[in-house]
């Protein structure tokens, strides 16, 4: 191809689809959802007037704090380095999505997988902790320490969890090895068989109950605690600021939802993407994802950071684990 076809590809990738502009797009959908179905099972009514069914609410909630919010200003703060670090970790999330078979580009390398897991589980959550010091405040550094705490431990087993299905789609024979994209081209073929789908069940257990604790979602949400720190590590953040940590939130549930819906359903199989059928059938898969991870957030109380701990090491670790032995005996035999 030529290069030049490939630079503007891969700048337009990056902006508009499935970049910036789409998974804003879908987080801000994401929001709508979540609030909508939490808004009903508590018996409200959520959002309901900007937009129809009140669709553009989170957009405009965005829009408010970005455009008529001012940031707020403390001695010893630093307002460029929260942004920094905020844009840190959406540029990560927008790269590591071009790896998706939603990109026109097709990133795909044999493991390719170790640099999806250094953008997803390493850069944004360093760019949160980045974004939260730059204000100076003792319910600030309270909050971020739960954070690193909590991450500790739920950065690697979402790491374990998404091995399953690159491990056995890797011992299925997709090509290239442990790639992100031959995952999830292929994934659909690691439940036809008993070891499979035990392995990819536990797999997809541990993916939710870490995707819940990653995105901090209920009982997950600790280091956001307001009856204890207030707001914890988003305690000082205000106007653009905020506005741009809300939208972090909402793509980090819209990434996890599709890491989940290609990597481990398959994505619109067992049809193409170009397909109405297939487009249909990844809007439903992904609709269901989100809907499991809302219900979960509108069904649980918050824990206490060592009842967290405890919750992802034994409801999703030890899944992930059994599961990646399971697709490990499958590559070695």
């Amino acid at each position: 191809m030529n290069p030049v076809v490939v630079i503007v590809l891969g700048v337009v990738s990056a902006l508009l689809f499935p970049g910036l502009v789409f998974l804003s797009a879908l987080s801000f959908f994401s929001e709508w959802f979540l609030r909508k179905v939490v808004a009903r099972m508590q018996s409200r009514m959520g959002p309901t007037y900007v937009g129809p069914a009140g669709l553009l609410q989170p957009l405009m909630d965005f829009m408010k704090l970005y455009l008529a919010k001012e940031v707020k200003i403390q001695r010893y703060s630093s307002p460029l380095q929260a942004k920094v670090g905020l844009a840190i970790s959406i540029a990560a999330l927008v790269a590591a999505t071009l790896m998706l078979p939603l990109s026109p580009l097709r990133l795909s390398a044999p493991y390719d997988i170790i640099v999806f897991v250094y953008l997803c589980a390493v850069w944004v959550t360093v760019g949160i902790i980045v974004a939260a010091l730059s204000y100076p405040n003792p319910l600030t550094v309270a909050g971020v320490s739960r954070l690193v705490a909590l991450a500790a431990i739920v950065e690697p087993t979402w790491v374990a969890a998404i091995f399953v299905p690159i491990t056995m789609c890797t011992a299925l024979g997709s090509n290239p090895p442990f790639s992100v994209l031959a995952t999830s081209l292929n994934s659909w073929r690691a439940w036809f068989s008993v070891p499979g789908f035990i392995a990819m069940a536990l797999g997809l257990w541990s993916a939710v109950v870490s995707s819940q604790a990653k995105t901090m979602l209920k009982p997950f949400d600790i280091p956001e605690a307001e009856q204890e720190l207030i707001a914890g590590h988003v305690t000082e953040f205000s106007g653009r600021i905020l506005a741009l940590y809300n939208l972090l939130h909402d793509m980090e549930l819209a990434f996890s939802a599709l890491v989940i819906t290609y990597l481990f359903l398959g994505g619109p199989y067992p049809y193409g993407h170009l397909s109405p059928v297939g487009i249909a059938i990844l809007i439903a898969k992904y609709v269901i994802v989100l809907f499991v991870l809302v219900t979960i957030r509108a069904c649980m109380g918050r824990l206490r950071i060592d009842q967290a701990i405890s919750a992802v090491m034994k409801y999703g670790m030890l899944p992930a684990i059994a599961g990646l032995a399971i697709a490990i005996a499958m590559l070695l035999r």
